[in-house]
């Protein structure tokens, strides 16, 4: 997203037609925008530009700007993703470890047959980071290395279509920790189970590691969604 007047009308539009202040078929004129926000013409087509890109909005003549239907957003942007993580929180959580149930198992599985030597030797270095990490309370740290993690494991699994959810997967873990949903210290549970991934693809179990993949997974849903209900994120 590029920075400047540009990009702030851009978060400011997105945000409100994700929240649903401008709800699917609403129109939205350009000379209203010009007037609101104090740009050119110019600027207005820019704005419209990147937000039809993530096909929130499409241009028709005589119309003027028409939000699209829900169902026809790309949900997988990953500033579309945040905007629907502020809008609605726990439907979105619901939403996004739903798809992560459905793949990263598999992929967990697949690393275990397909992965390089090189990549497993990074997952059982990057699975004993985080565990240091863990243990000294380092949330940053403990972010970059879980993104790091998940990621390769997409990409190890070989299938080119899974290593390209891994914006989406970087985006709902930043947007843990962001919120503050995360514990001080990472529970024990889900670190130790990224070393057991780390291994079980190493020693190619590929049934253990889906598993495996699957009980972590399931375990940060039930986590942030914990603290979601007893107000961990203001």
């Amino acid at each position: 997203m590029s920075g400047g007047l540009h990009g702030e009308i851009v978060e400011t539009l997105g945000r409100e037609i994700s929240a649903g202040v401008h709800p699917p078929g609403s129109v939205l004129r350009g000379e209203d925008l010009e007037q609101r926000f104090g740009i050119s013409r110019t600027v207005v087509r820019e704005v419209v530009r990147t937000l039809a890109s993530i096909r929130l909005v499409v241009g028709r003549q005589r119309v003027g700007i028409v939000v699209r239907p829900r169902e026809e957003w790309n949900t997988f942007d990953p500033t579309l993703i945040r905007w629907l993580l502020e809008a609605d929180r726990a439907n979105q959580v619901k939403t996004l470890v739903e798809l992560r149930t459905a793949v990263e198992p598999v992929a967990a599985g697949a690393a275990a047959q397909r992965a390089a030597a090189e990549d497993v030797a990074e997952l059982l270095r990057i699975g004993e980071r985080m565990s240091e990490l863990a243990e000294a309370g380092d949330l940053e740290g403990f972010l970059e290395a879980d993104v790091a993690f998940h990621s390769l494991v997409l990409r190890a699994s070989g299938n080119e279509m899974f290593a390209q959810l891994h914006e989406v997967v970087r985006e709902v873990l930043r947007w843990r920790t962001e919120q503050g949903l995360m514990p001080a210290h990472p529970e024990p549970l889900a670190v130790g189970l990224h070393s057991e991934i780390a291994r079980c693809i190493e020693r190619g179990h590929h049934e253990r590691a889906e598993t495996a993949m699957r009980e972590l997974v399931a375990e940060a849903l039930h986590g942030t969604l914990r603290l979601l209900e007893s107000g961990g994120a203001e």
